[in-house]
């Protein structure tokens, strides 16, 4: 019997416990979960991939299942790459769904055996977003129940 392998992409600048929480459900579903740090080289980003990809690991090292990777392709070619024919998003309000559901057809032109598979924020995370974390650290706020502390250490060497 083969494994369900779901593959989890973004960019991750920075990891938050929003992702991590959608990324914990998902290996309820999934016996091996790709977090997958996806590249977009016409994006500013706060960190650089190899930051970005360290903060990722440490972030998922005591979880089982999980496989920490990147591309700079498109995720669905990653999905024909490693075997994975679902690719994980999470949704935490109406205007994630307009911006998924355009995704979602985009890929399904292109593979149609690839399916996305949403998992809906938990209440207490439906605000949380990298950016959100990054600029209430940059305003002096205690964001340590936003993100792991591994990413605390990187926006304090970082100065932002």
């Amino acid at each position: 019997m083969s494994k369900a392998i779901g593959v989890y992409p973004g960019s991750f600048d920075p990891i938050t416990n929003g992702h991590l929480e959608v990324l914990k459900r998902s290996l309820t579903v999934f016996d091996e979960v790709v977090l997958l740090l996806a590249v977009n080289p016409d994006k500013k980003s706060h960190f650089s991939v190899e930051e970005r990809l360290e903060m990722m690991k440490e972030s998922v090292k005591d979880l089982p299942g999980v496989k920490v990777d990147f591309t700079s392709g498109l995720t669905v070619e990653y999905c024909k790459k490693v075997g994975g024919r679902h690719i994980i998003r999470g949704l935490r309000a109406v205007s994630d769904f307009e911006y998924e559901f355009q995704l979602a057809a985009s890929n399904e032109f292109i593979d149609p055996e690839v399916d996305m598979v949403f998992f809906m924020a938990r209440q207490k995370d439906t605000f949380i977003s990298s950016s959100t974390v990054v600029s209430l650290f940059s305003q002096g706020v205690d964001i340590g129940g936003l993100v792991p502390p591994v990413v605390i250490e990187h926006l304090k060497r970082k100065g932002l």
